[in-house]
Formats: structure tokens, C-alpha cells, sequence
């Protein structure tokens, strides 16, 4: 446990470092996964994003879906739906306008082991409702954990995790945004985990960086 501490400590001095200073915001994201049976899982995510380090929203993010493992554990198909409040400034304003998102997504993931290195390739399409468009975008993930004081990933293991996702949108502007992310990360069980890292995102017309606090619930029912 002491191993969370330090990285939750770490990551909160130094938002309240740069969050004054700079374009650089915070993300409290949880992920959980639980298995339904051999063959169907249920997904559900909640991630909160701010401004600055906390109280300055920015997007509230809900996810769910139901996904079918192809084969155990490597190679899952999943349907999902997401809502996002989204609070964005006026251009030269203390004021935020508020809009809320509908999105249905379809996606893939698969995994692989290479020596110490676990891999994973995530391919989703997005069907987004904004009142009043309707968009489509495509996002490619490819993500990789190391552990560093095991050769596995298992309760107590510290890790390194990184990851690299673009998104293209269906019509123009094609490129809207990539997401470049460095962690660290430790299991607290073999189905918890938790990450702090950053992440620095490019997008069309400008960057904005976020830190990260993340949990992982991946538990079986």
C-alpha cells in the first residue's frame, strides 16, 4: 500500500504545481470489467476531467457496454454507449457553455505477450449524437504494460504502462486529436490496479495536457 500512497502524493503535488501555471488539467478516471461468464463481460467507466486539478469541470464521462470474448481473454467485441457533459470556456470569458454528447460505440481489442511486454491494439468506431450534428470518428489505441519487479502482472507488481491513440474523424477535419500517456502503475490485487501518469494531447488547432489518476476494477462476478 505504501507504493499507492506515494504515487497518489506524487501525482497531487504536482498538479498543484502546474495547474496554475499552464494549460495542464487532471483526469480521475475508474475502469471496471466484470465477467459475466466465460464468454461475456459487462464494461462500465467513470471519468471525471477538469480544468486545472480539481473543481474546475471540464467533462463528466459516463461509459457502459457488453462485450464477447472471440477467444479467452485475448480477443473481445464489444458494444457500448456513453454520455458527456462536456463545460467548455468562451473565448476570452470566465463563462462555459454547456453541451451534452449521446454516443454509441463498437470496438475490438486484442492482446498479446512479447518476453516481459503485455500489448494491447483497440480499434473503436463512435456514432456521436451533439445536438444538433451527428458525427462518426475512428480510434486507434496501442497500449503496452512492463512490469518492473516481477515478470508478470500480478498483486504487488509495480509497472510501467504507456499507450498511443489517434482519433479521425469520418469528414473533415479527418485528424482530431492524438493522445501520447506514460504511467506508473501498481497491482493491489491481480483484478486491481491503480495508474498515475500524464498524458499530452495533440489536437487540431491546439495541445492540452493532462494528469492522470486511474483505477482499475477488472473482477470476475
Amino acid at each position: 500500500m505504501k507504493i499507492v500512497y506515494i504515487i497518489i502524493v506524487f501525482i497531487c503535488f504536482c498538479n498543484l504545481s502546474f495547474s496554475q501555471k499552464s494549460e495542464t488539467g487532471n483526469w480521475f478516471m475508474y475502469f471496471g470489467n466484470q465477467k459475466i461468464n466465460s464468454k461475456w463481460n459487462w464494461h462500465n467507466e467513470v471519468q471525471y476531467r477538469n480544468y486545472n486539478f480539481i473543481g474546475d469541470t471540464n467533462q463528466l464521462l459516463l461509459r457502459t457496454g457488453i462485450g464477447y470474448n472471440l477467444t479467452e481473454d485475448n480477443n473481445n467485441l464489444l458494444l457500448g454507449y456513453g454520455f458527456i457533459n462536456t463545460q467548455k470556456y468562451i473565448p476570452n470569458s470566465e463563462q462555459k457553455v454547456e453541451s451534452n454528447e449521446h454516443r454509441i460505440y463498437q470496438q475490438f481489442v486484442t492482446k498479446q505477450k512479447i518476453g516481459r511486454l503485455f500489448i494491447n491494439h483497440r480499434y473503436r468506431i463512435e456514432e456521436r449524437l451533439i445536438k444538433p450534428n451527428f458525427q462518426m470518428r475512428f480510434r486507434y489505441l496501442l497500449g503496452v504494460n512492463i512490469p518492473i519487479n516481477t515478470k508478470t502482472l500480478e498483486k504487488n507488481t509495480i509497472y510501467l504502462s504507456a499507450y498511443n491513440e489517434i482519433f479521425i474523424n469520418a469528414e473533415s477535419p479527418i485528424f482530431d486529436r492524438n493522445r501520447l500517456y506514460g504511467a506508473l502503475g501498481y497491482y493491489i490485487h491481480k483484478n486491481i490496479k491503480i495508474e498515475a501518469g500524464f498524458m499530452a494531447q495533440t489536437l487540431e488547432n491546439s495541445d492540452r495536457n493532462q494528469f492522470q489518476i486511474a483505477i482499475f476494477n477488472n473482477l470476475p462476478f
